[in-house]
């Protein structure tokens, strides 16, 4: 990879959320929770294996409204609780664009947490298909949305 400037290969979201860093932390890498929220809205997840830590693996499936089941697997780069994770995201899907790289930053804002997601694909043009195909911003969006919802409960 290139190491210009890589806009056209991202996707990033940022969002505050009205919780502490740690508990936002945890709703993130608890298997218990992340299932609950993750993916876009009417989306579930079924939880196969999760482990958080460097070179740990986070198996899931993703089940559509539709009926659609999308295989995720994630491979953990850097876990720093509770700051940061870099993830490799991949798919067994054989239409799937390929992996891509994941920096989730959680940034303590007076009991709160600033919350900054990017995605980085390989080229712009596997970044443009998940956007296309897959709607990946509305879904980032959407999944941010449910993250905040599901904050409200703690």
């Amino acid at each position: 990879m290139n190491s210009g400037n890589t806009s056209d290969r991202e996707i990033t979201a940022t969002r505050v959320f009205n919780a502490p860093r740690e508990l936002v932390f945890q709703m993130w890498t608890d298997p218990n929770h992340v299932g609950n929220w993750w993916g876009p809205t009417g989306f579930t997840n079924t939880i196969e294996s999760m482990e958080v830590k460097p070179g740990g693996v986070w198996k899931f499936v993703m089940h559509g409204p539709d009926g659609t089941d999308y295989p995720n697997t994630i491979v953990f780069i850097e876990v720093k609780k509770p700051e940061l994770l870099v993830y490799k995201h991949g798919s067994e899907l054989e239409d799937h664009p390929g992996q891509f790289l994941v920096t989730v930053n959680f940034l303590e804002e007076e009991n709160k947490t600033k919350l900054t997601m990017q995605m980085l694909f390989q080229t712009a043009e596997e970044r443009n298909q998940v956007v296309d195909k897959y709607g990946a911003v509305e879904g980032l969006n959407q999944t941010m949305e449910r993250l905040r919802e599901y904050l409200e409960r703690f």
